[in-house]
């Protein structure tokens, strides 16, 4: 998040591998399918409180854990903002802390929450987006950075390979426009897109070399304009032609590009869309209206998880939840910022919460 910059403004204002244990809830899960009662929500519990609650419905129904990773003692979670999994399953959390004193902006952890390292002490105070991907035999990661304003490309322990700020190639900062990037993704060519999502609402697009190829977009509501890009992913799903989806969040929906960025469609059923992840033939939008939301390979809607009208209500109202932990309920979400799918099809989810907090969804139906 930029400092300047709540996630949660209106467009005017600029702005988580065992199944089911217990035939009770079994049978809870298959009567809300039956009877199409909507998303499963299960604050189960026995005897010893050891059960978790559960959201969603029919064959993604998840186990929630509000608490996932043992953050080291020289790291205070500030606003977790992205979260994204390597091929060897370590989980990768990127965090906003205010501090005076610069702190590691990148947390990582292994699959059962312990601690592996941390480094990243450069993107203090502008910690957002985070991805990963495999080029050759190597995997990197890709940064982005809104109070610095710049993209970095880094190895899984943070060296970088390099930083890019303002494209000035685009000619659409030269009269000092805010260049603030939130996300980006990877074309399937090798190259990769960058979302100036806190900035001017424009997407920039660059080759496998890194150069810059194009750039599209701009703040507003017509087609082929966007007011937040704040996420954006390579949606290539089977069936599918290869199209760019964006979470064009201040305008409360997704947008399609083709691959050099020409407008397709919307696709609506959320409410303040923060990024995308895609497995399989599953799209996930983690939604910052407390909810994240799953839909199958035609875009129709599978379920929300976590979705309850009057909790989001009471979350909106004066966005004051996100700072009163104690008021947090289990299978209820706050602000997710970011989500994404580990190799097994559970979910981890980085919510922005002046606490941090990562939770994780183990896929249990």
């Amino acid at each position: 998040m930029s400092s300047s910059q709540s996630p949660l403004q209106s467009s005017t204002d600029s702005s988580r591998r065992d199944f089911l244990k217990s035939a009770t809830i079994a049978g809870a899960a298959a009567a809300a399918v039956t009877t199409g009662s909507g998303p499963l929500i299960l604050n189960a519990s026995d005897k010893a409180g050891s059960k978790r609650a559960r959201v969603g419905q029919g064959e993604f129904v998840y186990e929630c854990d509000h608490h996932f990773g043992e953050v080291p003692d020289h790291v205070r979670w500030g606003d977790t903002h992205g979260v994204c999994v390597d091929e060897a399953g370590l989980i990768y959390v990127k965090h906003r802390q205010k501090t005076d004193e610069p702190m590691d902006a990148i947390v990582v952890f292994d699959a059962d929450g312990k601690f592996v390292r941390s480094f990243g002490k450069e993107y203090h105070g502008g910690g957002h987006g985070i991805d990963v991907r495999k080029e050759g035999g190597e995997e990197f990661l890709y940064l982005s950075n809104t109070g610095r304003g710049t993209t970095a490309k880094t190895t899984l322990t943070g060296e970088q390979v390099w930083v890019k700020e303002v494209p000035q190639e685009s000619g659409k900062y030269d009269n000092g426009e805010k260049y603030s990037p939130t996300n980006i993704c990877f074309g399937p060519d090798g190259g990769f897109y960058i979302g100036d999502g806190y900035g001017s609402s424009y997407l920039h697009q660059y080759d496998k070399n890194d150069n810059y190829v194009r750039t599209w977009g701009g703040k507003g509501r017509e087609a082929g304009e966007m007011s937040t890009p704040h996420g954006q992913w390579l949606d290539n799903r089977a069936g599918r032609e290869p199209s760019l989806v964006v979470a064009d969040r201040a305008n409360g929906r997704m947008q399609y590009f083709t691959l050099d960025g020409e407008h397709i469609e919307f696709m609506y059923d959320v409410l303040f869309p923060a990024d995308v992840d895609i497995r399989g033939e599953i799209l996930m939008v983690p939604d910052l209206h407390a909810r994240i939301s799953l839909f199958d390979k035609n875009n129709t809607l599978i379920t929300h998880l976590g979705d309850d009208a009057a909790w989001r209500k009471k979350v909106l109202d004066g966005f004051n939840v996100r700072k009163q932990p104690e008021t947090w309920q289990d299978g209820k979400f706050i602000h997710p910022h970011d989500a994404a799918f580990d190799h097994d099809g559970n979910i981890y989810v980085a919510e922005w919460v002046p606490t941090g907090r990562v939770s994780f969804l183990r896929h249990v139906g």
